[in-house]
């Protein structure tokens, strides 16, 4: 039957709850007997049993109680018997844990096992032999074996019964151990003539319910003359021996004395132990009574021996001693380390002084060896916590980072207090699991990566690379592109990302005339939730292919009429003639030019810089060289794979117009009759364009005249124009160069001593042949736009500051560019000029021109305009010092008389009569850029 249940708890510090209840139930229950309610007597609910997984936690193997979450009770699961369980041992219980866990608790129940009269009294032999004198004393004492009965209390043995008792008596003597001798008692003197065998019947009983018996045969010989029994020399000795003594030892020795003579008085010791396992451990020498070790001792199991000892002579007369034996303890067992529970996997933000394993510590040794200290290893955040004198805790300490560490073998050491110490450890492998605490880190925070111009589609570029120091997905880098743009475009038109590589493709093709470099971000997220991420800002510089060939800006190539470079026969050696002047929109030594003449009329007349295109006499003109000359020279670039272009420079030797003319005419007047209908439909046009022309020289005559009679035109600064040829593309698809060109007009009277660099374009003595021509030369001297209204007369002005450039962005020789190249965007022009006002700086700078010539005089009038794409680093040169004369000495000053005099002489000879021209009017201001577009735009209506 169940008996009361006893129950008491303890709150720890560290967050565990502990317990205890006690149960009592008789031992032989039937498998599956109720224990008690534990879940009621510990106060806890069914679903709180199944959700901490509650389980019986015992240090021993064999369960004899098992736990029914379900109904929160305790069954006996096995069968118990008390005696086999602890033998003599009261009380006699069963010790476990009931172990709980999220969170961890864990409850003591002791289960105490009450005796039942399950049995009976035995003796170790069925018979028992005594030879008895007949000169015996009344009052003789025999001693009995004593009947065993390994119940306890009430159920154990409580009397012995010997019949028949005619001669006998039983005498009951009590030990201070608790047991009992029985002696049989001579009561009446024994007559061996009338009885020489007799039977006795010895019956023990013991007190429980129902009574139980046991019986021996006691058979008695009566022998004659011995009345003297062994007398031992003290009833109780005592021994001390040290476990784990090594076998043979003498515990002790014992002696006893027989008064008789002869055979009557040998004495023979033994050992009379039977309930216990005394004679297995000890024995003693029937002769001189030394008690000798045979067995192994251990303090743990036992830590004292009785050892009941019994002398007889041949007689049979006997006397009864014992030997206590006690036993000193070593330091011979280990502390036992037991782990209650353990977590393998720990998150590493868990908070300080969470619980990651328990344990309970047991030392079997006494004192100080049993006396037990545990410790943990070093330089780990975690630590031992005492719960009670035999259980710890181990806990966190201090904050957790799985990147540094991302597991610990935690090993607990336990040592006792024993000389020498003994110590046991036990290790915990505890893995740190990951949170997402880290942003991916690039290994730059800038990048910078090259392609070549004119690359294929999804070409990869360049490789970012970001790592997180998390794990698993955590640590799952994704590779995205930040939305931004490059001149207004998408920067994702540019370029893509692969979102697992990091790889940079690019999405389109690259034209390093249209952009040179570029910038953007890429972000890198890892894949926590919420993710985490950080970004780098890469740079793809472009880099330029020689993808253009040389542009040749001058001379003009025309399709329908003969344009000529005249060259006077007095012309000396190295006069200049002409200037090819080309660009390439490349960069670098890919727009670097050369010049080279590949064929002419006379190769032994002319020659061509290689480096700067100027064309010039290398020998003195003759009356013998040919009037015509034809040049073909070729420009090529310094390209790996060499780029080219070819012009065709038509020159006239010769020192008046009119020869030019015949000259020009001969050639092409039999060819022009035996060209189609096409060829006379695009004669037309030139002649009508020629009679345009001639308007346009009339026109520009009378603004001479009238520019000349204002005394501003000799303190003004004649206007820079910007020229842009007619190639002039646009890198960025916007129709501009990347280069800006500038007409230079320069003046001098001996074009064999000038240094101007130049180029001729719709100057004076650049000859346009109609075929349409009947042989009447018409000279024409300038260009000049359609104006709607006289001009205004001319200002001094500032220079343009948009006109200046820095060291860094000056043109390199023939379009190629020293420093970086002028920014879309930043030039002199916002808008690239439409056609008519490049017409129209023509026109404006051809009607300056005619009139510095006909400053000059006769004779030595030559008008030469050129571009040139370099520039000074302040400002472009003064309009007045890029005029010159070809074949004159003489310069253009800025003194006013001085221009005065030589411009009334050069009007009198170039301009038409008084009467064909207009009425002076008052000088207008210059046109500004606004103003010329307006004029284009009529002169195209």
């Amino acid at each position: 039957m169940k008996g009361p249940a006893l129950l008491c708890f303890a709150l720890l510090s560290f967050g565990s709850v502990t317990g205890q209840v006690s149960y009592t139930i008789p031992e032989e229950m039937t498998k599956g007997s109720l224990v008690g309610n534990i879940a009621q007597d510990l106060g806890l609910q069914i679903k709180r049993l199944i959700s901490g997984k509650a389980r019986i936690y015992t240090r021993d193997s064999d369960q004899y109680v098992e736990l029914n979450r379900e109904r929160g009770v305790l069954l006996v699961k096995e069968r118990i018997d008390r005696e086999a369980l602890c033998r003599r041992t009261t009380p006699c219980a069963l010790h476990f844990q009931i172990i709980l866990e999220n969170p961890m608790e864990f409850y003591t129940v002791t289960v105490q096992i009450t005796d039942i009269n399950d049995n009976a009294p035995t003796f170790e032999k069925t018979e028992m032999e005594f030879k008895i004198s007949e000169s015996a004393v009344t009052g003789a004492k025999f001693v009995l074996k004593r009947a065993v009965d390994v119940d306890v209390g009430t159920n154990d043995l409580q009397r012995y019964e010997l019949k028949p008792s005619d001669n006998f008596a039983l005498k009951m003597h009590n030990n201070a151990d608790g047991n009992k001798n029985v002696e049989m008692v001579l009561q009446k003197p024994l007559d061996r003539e009338k009885q020489e065998q007799i039977s006795l019947v010895l019956t023990a009983v013991d007190g429980g319910e129902p009574q139980m018996s046991g019986t021996m045969q006691i058979l008695i010989t009566v022998l004659d003359a011995n009345d003297n029994a062994p007398v031992f020399t003290q009833q109780t000795y005592k021994a001390t021996v040290t476990e784990n003594s090594p076998k043979g030892t003498v515990v002790a020795t014992v002696t006893a004395s027989d008064a008789d003579q002869g055979s009557n008085s040998k004495v023979t010791y033994s050992i009379t132990n039977t309930l216990d396992n005394i004679r297995d451990v000890f024995k003693i020498n029937q002769e001189n009574g030394e008690v000798t070790l045979i067995g192994n001792i251990d303090f743990e199991e036992s830590r004292n021996f009785q050892i009941n000892l019994l002398a007889s002579d041949d007689g049979g007369l006997t006397d009864s001693s014992r030997v206590i034996v006690d036993v000193f303890d070593v330091n011979d067992n280990k502390p036992e380390i037991s782990i209650m529970t353990k977590a393998t996997v720990i998150s590493e933000d868990a908070k300080l002084n969470t619980v990651v394993m328990m344990i309970n510590i047991e030392d079997k040794d006494s004192g100080e060896n049993g006396k037990v200290y545990c410790s943990v290893s070093e330089n780990i955040p975690f630590m031992l916590k005492k719960s009670t004198n035999t259980f710890y805790n181990l806990i966190t300490d201090s904050d957790l980072d799985r990147e540094i560490s991302s597991n610990f073998n935690i090993t607990v050491t336990c040592s006792d207090e024993g000389v020498p110490s003994l110590s046991s450890s036990v290790t915990l492998t505890l893995q740190i699991s990951d949170v997402n605490d880290n942003a991916p880190v690039f290994e730059r925070s800038s990048y910078e990566a090259y392609i070549v111009e004119n690359n294929t589609p999804g070409l990869s570029i360049f490789t970012v690379k970001a790592t997180d120091a998390d794990w698993n997905q955590n640590a799952r880098v994704s590779y995205i592109l930040e939305d931004s743009s490059v001149n207004g475009v998408p920067v994702s038109s540019y370029v893509s990302v692969s979102a697992d590589s990091g790889v940079i493709h690019a999405v389109r093709s690259f034209d390093y005339e249209q952009i040179k470099d570029f910038h953007f971000r890429v972000k890198a997220q890892d894949g926590g939730s919420p993710p985490l991420s950080s970004n780098a800002t890469v740079k793809i510089m472009i880099q330029d292919q020689n993808d253009n060939p040389p542009q040749v800006l001058y001379p003009v190539q025309t399709g329908g009429s003969l344009v000529a470079e005249m060259v006077p026969r007095s012309a000396d050696v190295g006069y200049l003639v002409t200037k090819v002047v080309a660009v390439d929109v490349d960069s670098g030594q890919n727009a670097w030019l050369s010049y080279k003449l590949q064929k002419a009329t006379d190769r032994a007349l002319f020659e061509v810089g290689l480096q700067n295109g100027e064309i010039r006499t290398i020998r003195q003109v003759t009356d013998k060289d040919a009037v015509k000359q034809r040049l073909t020279v070729i420009v090529e670039d310094n390209g790996q794979t060499s780029r080219s272009a070819t012009v065709i420079v038509n020159v006239a030797v010769a020192d008046s117009f009119p020869e030019v003319l015949s000259e020009f005419t001969e050639l092409t007047h039999d060819k022009e009759y035996n060209d189609n209908l096409t060829f006379y439909l695009v004669l037309a046009l030139a002649v009508v364009s020629f009679l345009f022309i001639m308007c346009l020289v009339f026109i520009i005559s009378v603004k001479i005249y009238r520019w000349r009679q204002s005394r501003i035109l000799y303190h003004s600064n004649l206007p820079v124009i910007p020229y842009y040829p007619p190639r002039y593309s646009d890198t960025l698809g916007t129709g501009t160069l990347s280069h800006v060109y500038n007409y230079e007009v320069c003046r001098t009277t001996d074009s064999r001593k000038s240094d101007c660099k130049f180029g001729r374009a719709g100057s004076q003595n650049v000859l346009i042949m109609d075929p349409s021509s009947t042989g009447t030369m018409q000279r024409i001297q300038s260009e000049k736009s359609i104006l709607d209204e006289p001009d205004p007369p001319l200002e001094q002005k500032p220079p343009n500051n948009d006109w200046r450039f820095t060291q860094g962005q000056r043109p390199g020789p023939s379009g190629a560019t020293g420093g970086p190249e002028v920014a879309m965007g930043t030039g002199p022009w916002p808008q690239p000029p439409t056609e008519a006002e490049q017409l129209q700086a023509l026109m404006a700078a051809a009607n300056e021109v005619s009139e510095a010539t006909a400053t000059l005089g006769p004779g030595t009038m030559g008008l030469s305009t050129r571009y040139s794409p370099q520039f000074t680093l302040q400002h472009v040169p003064d309009y007045r010092q890029n005029v010159y004369i070809p074949g004159s000495t003489a310069t253009l000053t800025s003194n006013p008389q001085q221009q005065q005099a030589t411009a009334q002489q050069a009007t009198q000879q170039a301009l038409p009569p008084p009467q064909a021209s207009a009425q002076p009017e008052p000088p207008k201001a210059a046109q500004t850029p606004a103003s010329k577009k307006k004029s284009t735009k009529k002169e195209k209506k």
